[in-house]
Protein backbone atom coordinates (compact mmCIF):
# COMPACT_ATOMS: atom_id res chain seq x y z
CA UNK A 1 0.00 0.00 0.00
CA UNK A 2 3.05 2.64 0.95
CA UNK A 3 4.74 2.41 -2.15
CA UNK A 4 1.38 2.34 -4.33
CA UNK A 5 1.00 5.83 -2.82
CA UNK A 6 4.15 6.70 -2.71
CA UNK A 7 4.58 5.82 -6.41
CA UNK A 8 1.78 8.39 -7.13
CA UNK A 9 3.06 11.11 -5.35
CA UNK A 10 4.80 12.73 -8.53
CA UNK A 11 1.99 12.64 -10.79
CA UNK A 12 -0.08 14.22 -7.70
CA UNK A 13 2.20 17.50 -8.07
CA UNK A 14 2.04 17.38 -11.61
CA UNK A 15 -2.00 17.31 -11.28
CA UNK A 16 -1.36 20.53 -9.25
CA UNK A 17 0.39 21.84 -11.65
CA UNK A 18 -2.30 21.31 -14.15
CA UNK A 19 -4.94 22.70 -11.82
CA UNK A 20 -3.03 25.48 -11.23
CA UNK A 21 -2.74 26.40 -15.01
CA UNK A 22 -6.73 25.67 -15.18
CA UNK A 23 -7.17 28.69 -12.38
CA UNK A 24 -4.94 30.87 -14.04
CA UNK A 25 -6.80 30.33 -17.42
CA UNK A 26 -9.92 31.01 -15.91
CA UNK A 27 -8.82 34.32 -13.64
CA UNK A 28 -7.17 35.54 -17.33
CA UNK A 29 -10.03 34.59 -18.95
CA UNK A 30 -11.83 37.38 -16.13
CA UNK A 31 -9.44 39.47 -17.00
CA UNK A 32 -7.24 39.20 -13.52
CA UNK A 33 -4.31 39.27 -14.92
CA UNK A 34 -2.07 39.45 -11.05
CA UNK A 35 -4.09 36.50 -9.83
CA UNK A 36 -3.64 34.47 -13.08
CA UNK A 37 0.66 35.54 -13.11
CA UNK A 38 0.54 34.36 -9.69
CA UNK A 39 -1.09 30.51 -10.52
CA UNK A 40 0.91 30.41 -13.29
CA UNK A 41 4.27 30.95 -10.84
CA UNK A 42 2.93 28.32 -8.63
CA UNK A 43 2.01 25.75 -11.41
CA UNK A 44 5.88 26.39 -12.34
CA UNK A 45 6.71 25.52 -8.41
CA UNK A 46 5.07 22.23 -9.20
CA UNK A 47 6.37 21.55 -12.65
CA UNK A 48 9.97 22.16 -10.32
CA UNK A 49 8.76 19.54 -7.91
CA UNK A 50 7.27 17.01 -9.74
CA UNK A 51 10.33 15.55 -11.65
CA UNK A 52 12.28 16.10 -9.01
CA UNK A 53 10.07 13.51 -6.56
CA UNK A 54 10.26 11.72 -9.02
CA UNK A 55 14.08 11.06 -9.14
CA UNK A 56 14.65 10.89 -5.63
CA UNK A 57 12.00 8.51 -4.88
CA UNK A 58 12.91 6.45 -7.73
CA UNK A 59 9.31 6.39 -9.75
CA UNK A 60 10.13 7.99 -12.90
CA UNK A 61 7.42 6.43 -15.46
CA UNK A 62 6.06 6.93 -19.02
CA UNK A 63 2.74 8.11 -17.67
CA UNK A 64 4.39 10.68 -15.70
CA UNK A 65 6.29 11.97 -18.44
CA UNK A 66 3.06 12.43 -20.93
CA UNK A 67 1.05 13.76 -17.70
CA UNK A 68 3.31 16.23 -17.39
CA UNK A 69 3.49 17.50 -20.70
CA UNK A 70 0.30 17.75 -21.15
CA UNK A 71 -0.39 19.50 -17.43
CA UNK A 72 2.59 21.93 -19.00
CA UNK A 73 0.36 22.72 -22.28
CA UNK A 74 -2.21 23.85 -19.95
CA UNK A 75 -0.13 26.19 -17.77
CA UNK A 76 2.72 26.75 -20.01
CA UNK A 77 0.05 27.44 -23.21
CA UNK A 78 -3.44 27.63 -22.68
CA UNK A 79 -2.86 30.06 -19.23
CA UNK A 80 -0.83 32.72 -21.03
CA UNK A 81 -2.64 32.54 -24.39
CA UNK A 82 -6.12 33.32 -22.56
CA UNK A 83 -4.05 36.21 -20.83
CA UNK A 84 -3.30 37.33 -24.67
CA UNK A 85 -6.65 36.54 -25.53
CA UNK A 86 -8.14 38.98 -23.13
CA UNK A 87 -5.76 41.64 -24.02
CA UNK A 88 -6.89 41.64 -27.55
CA UNK A 89 -10.21 43.13 -25.98
CA UNK A 90 -8.35 45.87 -24.45
CA UNK A 91 -5.63 47.24 -26.78
CA UNK A 92 -5.41 49.78 -29.47
CA UNK A 93 -7.18 49.22 -32.99
CA UNK A 94 -6.08 51.07 -35.72
CA UNK A 95 -8.54 51.91 -38.17
CA UNK A 96 -7.75 49.21 -41.03
CA UNK A 97 -7.92 46.88 -37.82
CA UNK A 98 -11.70 47.67 -36.85
CA UNK A 99 -13.34 45.14 -38.65
CA UNK A 100 -11.09 42.30 -37.00
CA UNK A 101 -11.70 43.72 -33.22
CA UNK A 102 -14.13 40.17 -33.08
CA UNK A 103 -11.29 38.02 -34.99
CA UNK A 104 -7.81 39.16 -33.76
CA UNK A 105 -8.46 37.59 -29.84
CA UNK A 106 -8.37 34.36 -31.03
CA UNK A 107 -5.18 34.75 -32.62
CA UNK A 108 -3.62 34.60 -29.26
CA UNK A 109 -4.20 30.61 -29.46
CA UNK A 110 -1.34 30.20 -31.54
CA UNK A 111 0.89 30.07 -28.68
CA UNK A 112 -0.54 27.89 -27.19
CA UNK A 113 -0.41 25.54 -30.65
CA UNK A 114 3.23 26.29 -30.94
CA UNK A 115 3.46 25.55 -26.96
CA UNK A 116 2.45 21.92 -27.62
CA UNK A 117 4.67 21.44 -30.63
CA UNK A 118 7.10 22.75 -28.64
CA UNK A 119 6.71 20.57 -25.36
CA UNK A 120 6.63 17.10 -27.98
CA UNK A 121 9.75 18.04 -29.75
CA UNK A 122 11.44 18.81 -26.24
CA UNK A 123 10.52 14.91 -25.15
CA UNK A 124 12.17 13.46 -28.27
CA UNK A 125 14.90 15.59 -28.82
CA UNK A 126 17.91 14.02 -27.21
CA UNK A 127 20.18 17.33 -27.78
CA UNK A 128 18.62 19.02 -24.88
CA UNK A 129 20.14 17.21 -22.07
CA UNK A 130 22.19 19.85 -20.65
CA UNK A 131 21.21 23.21 -22.77
CA UNK A 132 17.98 24.18 -24.52
CA UNK A 133 16.87 24.26 -28.42
CA UNK A 134 14.21 27.26 -28.52
CA UNK A 135 12.89 28.95 -26.10
CA UNK A 136 11.47 26.74 -23.32
CA UNK A 137 7.33 26.79 -22.36
CA UNK A 138 7.99 28.36 -18.78
CA UNK A 139 10.45 31.20 -20.13
CA UNK A 140 7.78 32.06 -22.83
CA UNK A 141 4.78 32.08 -20.39
CA UNK A 142 6.83 34.36 -17.45
CA UNK A 143 7.84 36.60 -20.39
CA UNK A 144 4.45 37.03 -21.33
CA UNK A 145 2.55 36.62 -17.99
CA UNK A 146 4.60 39.71 -16.77
CA UNK A 147 4.50 41.79 -19.39
CA UNK A 148 0.85 41.97 -19.53
CA UNK A 149 0.86 42.46 -15.31
CA UNK A 150 4.29 45.28 -15.14
CA UNK A 151 3.27 46.64 -18.30
CA UNK A 152 -0.48 47.05 -18.81
CA UNK A 153 -0.72 50.38 -18.85
CA UNK A 154 1.09 50.66 -21.86
CA UNK A 155 -0.25 48.11 -23.79
CA UNK A 156 -3.54 49.19 -23.85
CA UNK A 157 -2.37 53.01 -24.42
CA UNK A 158 -2.20 54.58 -28.22
CA UNK A 159 1.20 53.75 -28.48
CA UNK A 160 0.44 50.31 -28.77
CA UNK A 161 -1.85 48.53 -31.13
CA UNK A 162 -3.38 45.26 -31.81
CA UNK A 163 -1.22 44.99 -34.93
CA UNK A 164 2.00 44.89 -32.57
CA UNK A 165 0.64 42.59 -30.58
CA UNK A 166 -0.27 39.64 -33.00
CA UNK A 167 3.24 40.50 -34.51
CA UNK A 168 5.14 39.87 -31.30
CA UNK A 169 2.94 36.15 -30.57
CA UNK A 170 4.36 35.42 -34.15
CA UNK A 171 7.63 35.97 -33.17
CA UNK A 172 7.48 34.44 -29.43
CA UNK A 173 5.61 30.98 -31.10
CA UNK A 174 8.15 30.79 -33.48
CA UNK A 175 11.04 31.08 -30.91
CA UNK A 176 9.64 27.94 -29.35
CA UNK A 177 10.62 25.80 -31.96
CA UNK A 178 13.12 27.45 -33.35
CA UNK A 179 16.57 25.80 -34.36
CA UNK A 180 18.39 28.26 -31.69
CA UNK A 181 20.15 26.78 -29.29
CA UNK A 182 20.02 28.79 -25.57
CA UNK A 183 22.11 27.86 -22.55
CA UNK A 184 20.57 26.59 -19.12
CA UNK A 185 21.53 27.16 -15.77
CA UNK A 186 23.21 23.94 -15.32
CA UNK A 187 26.74 24.53 -13.67
CA UNK A 188 29.34 21.43 -14.12
CA UNK A 189 31.46 23.13 -11.75
CA UNK A 190 32.04 26.98 -10.57
CA UNK A 191 34.52 28.26 -12.73
CA UNK A 192 34.11 31.72 -14.09
CA UNK A 193 36.37 30.31 -17.67
CA UNK A 194 33.29 27.54 -18.12
CA UNK A 195 30.36 29.37 -17.32
CA UNK A 196 31.31 33.33 -18.26
CA UNK A 197 27.94 33.49 -19.89
CA UNK A 198 25.81 31.96 -16.70
CA UNK A 199 27.38 34.32 -14.38
CA UNK A 200 27.14 37.16 -16.89
CA UNK A 201 23.50 36.95 -17.40
CA UNK A 202 22.69 36.01 -13.49
CA UNK A 203 24.96 39.51 -12.68
CA UNK A 204 22.98 41.48 -14.86
CA UNK A 205 19.57 40.43 -13.68
CA UNK A 206 20.22 41.95 -10.49
CA UNK A 207 19.84 45.46 -11.72
CA UNK A 208 16.44 44.58 -13.91
CA UNK A 209 15.10 43.40 -10.78
CA UNK A 210 15.57 46.08 -8.79
CA UNK A 211 14.04 48.76 -11.35
CA UNK A 212 11.87 47.19 -13.59
CA UNK A 213 9.15 45.51 -10.67
CA UNK A 214 6.58 42.64 -12.08
CA UNK A 215 7.92 43.84 -15.51
CA UNK A 216 11.67 42.40 -14.61
CA UNK A 217 10.77 38.50 -15.95
CA UNK A 218 9.78 40.15 -19.29
CA UNK A 219 13.17 42.02 -19.86
CA UNK A 220 15.19 38.85 -17.62
CA UNK A 221 13.87 36.55 -20.77
CA UNK A 222 14.57 38.50 -23.61
CA UNK A 223 17.89 39.62 -22.52
CA UNK A 224 18.73 35.90 -22.00
CA UNK A 225 17.50 35.06 -25.60
CA UNK A 226 19.39 37.66 -26.76
CA UNK A 227 22.54 36.56 -24.84
CA UNK A 228 22.22 32.97 -25.50
CA UNK A 229 21.99 33.81 -29.53
CA UNK A 230 25.17 35.85 -28.94
CA UNK A 231 27.18 33.01 -26.71
CA UNK A 232 26.55 30.71 -29.49
CA UNK A 233 27.62 32.95 -32.65
CA UNK A 234 30.98 34.03 -30.89
CA UNK A 235 31.07 30.44 -29.13
CA UNK A 236 31.17 32.00 -25.78
CA UNK A 237 30.85 29.48 -22.71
Amino acid sequence: MANIIIRQIPNSITCCNLISGCMATGAAFDGRYGEAFLLIIIGAVFDFFDGMSARLLKVSSPIGKELDSLADVVTFGVAPSAMLFQLFHEVHYPGFMASLRDIMPYTAFLMAAFSALRLAKFNLDTRQTTSFIGVPTPANTLFWASLVVGSHGFLVSDSFNALLLFAAILVSSLLLVAEIPLFALKFKNFSWHDNRIKYVFLLTCIPLIIFLGMSCFAAIIAWYVLLSFAASRWKIH
